[in-house]
């Protein structure tokens, strides 16, 4: 393994995640050990409520697990701060949400520039070059002066992995991405993912869709908060 590998994988030790209910505790997550090397494609399945979307927030550094170590680029997670895990969270992880939340009174364009507007990761002159060159990569640049709401389901789901490279992540997570898409675009949206792997991101999808497992390099199965294999 190379030091770019190394230096890229996703590493999860003895990770549980407890919530308080108002019938108790519930613990999402128990002792999930767990490595992702960099540049695969993997998927996270399991039934509703199995604790796959807490795992992703764990990976995302959106939730901190109760007990358990998460580290992800060399960086413990859980040990930043707030404003450090945000500034973080900016510039290595890229989500791509199921009903694509692009802001409906923002251009195309301006969604994908959002990010690094935020993050001020490229200097004002470039972004608008950057976001046509992603919307490009997502064969939508033609859509780049349009609102979110003319476009098909398809084409806002390649707007929304577009935003969600916009500051260059090294990791772009998905939770039931192609679920509200038909079977054809949803093949073409799992060819985008594929296509980014072998540009070096890895790519973690939560997802119910057996027909796409050719695609993925691993797929990490859990049950009652516990990884099966």
């Amino acid at each position: 393994m190379n030091s770019t590998q190394t230096q890229n994988r996703i590493e999860l030790t003895k990770v549980s995640k407890s919530f308080t209910l108002p019938s108790g505790s519930f613990q999402a997550l128990k002792e999930v050990n767990l490595t992702i090397p960099s540049s695969q494609l993997v998927a996270i399945t399991g039934k509703s409520g199995s604790g796959k979307s807490t795992l992703l927030n764990m990976i995302a550094g959106i939730d901190k697990p109760t007990d358990g170590h998460v580290v992800i680029n060399g960086v413990q997670v859980e040990k930043l701060t707030e404003s450090a895990l945000a500034t973080w969270r900016g510039k290595n992880i890229g989500v791509v949400f199921q009903f694509f939340q692009l802001l409906p009174t923002l251009t195309i364009l301006e969604n994908v520039m959002l990010p690094m507007d935020f993050c001020n990761s490229y200097p004002k002159s470039a972004r608008r070059e950057r976001a046509l060159s992603l919307l490009e990569l997502v064969n939508i640049r033609e859509q780049a002066d349009k609102l979110p709401s003319t476009l098909s389901g398809g084409q806002q789901q390649r707007a929304a992995i577009a935003r969600a490279l916009a500051n260059d992540p090294p990791i772009l997570i998905a939770d039931e991405p192609t679920g509200n898409l038909d079977s054809q675009t949803a093949t073409s949206i799992f060819e985008v993912f594929a296509s980014l792997t072998k540009s070096g991101k890895t790519v973690i999808i939560v997802t119910h869709e057996k027909d796409f497992s050719a695609y993925f390099e691993n797929v990490i199965a859990i049950a009652d908060g516990a990884i099966l294999n």
